[in-house]
Order: structure tokens, then sequence, then C-alpha cells
């Protein structure tokens, strides 16, 4: 299975936040869609990811307040994605050798979607 059928099942809905919103913002986003991470967009372009994993290491850990931090500040600016192309087998031995749990979706710059490794796993 490639990657567009698994989005044309799950669907293409992407939640984001900016680079400004408060990390408190973002979690209440992050709980009310029941999600685990927020692709972080500046000017309709992809800037980064915010996870929980992103929360808990680099605003918990570090005794940081998610009412006075920045998305920016604690987001994965390198990200990894993939294309709607890309087989859904090959996603997940990537996900699990970089530890990533959430992957966007690209096709032709635009982002499409985002699969979790909860979603990937399901179908292979």
């Amino acid at each position: 299975m490639r990657v567009n059928k698994l989005l044309d099942k799950k669907g293409h809905d992407v939640y984001s936040a900016s680079p400004d919103t408060t990390v408190y913002d973002a979690l209440k986003t992050m709980a009310e869609k029941e999600i685990g991470a927020l692709v972080v967009l500046e000017k309709g372009k992809m800037a980064g990811i915010m996870s929980e994993r992103d929360y808990a290491r680099k605003v918990i850990l570090r005794g940081r307040s998610s009412k006075d931090t920045l998305v920016s500040a604690i987001m994965t600016a390198d990200v990894i994605s993939t294309s709607p192309d890309t087989k859904v087998k090959k996603c997940l031995a990537l996900m699990i050798k970089k530890k990533i749990r959430h992957m966007p979706v690209i096709e032709d710059g635009k982002l499409v979607g985002v699969i979790s490794i909860d979603d990937v796993r399901h179908v292979t």
C-alpha cells in the first residue's frame, strides 16, 4: 500500500500552529483534536513540527512554562517527510529508524496530510 491510499482512508486533515503560538495553546489544540503533533506553518510553508515528545523533553524537563514558551522554541525544524507515492512499509522503516511518530506528506511542495506510526502499523 502507498501513502496516498492510507490518506484516502484516514483523511487529509492537517492541524497546525504558527511558530509564535504558545506551547500551551498548541497543546490545547492537540488535546481537542486528539492528536500527538502539530505541523508548524509560517506563511503557509512548513517550518517544523511540534510533538508531545518535544513538549515533554523541551518544556517540562527543562522547567519551562508552556504559557510563556513559543512553539518555535521547541519545534523540530528538520522535518522528515514523505510523498504520497511512497510505500507505507518504507515509511514505517524510516519512522522506526529515525525514532519519529509523525510524518508530513508533501506533494509538489504542498502539505497534503500527516501520517502517524500508529496509522502505518495498522496497515502493514
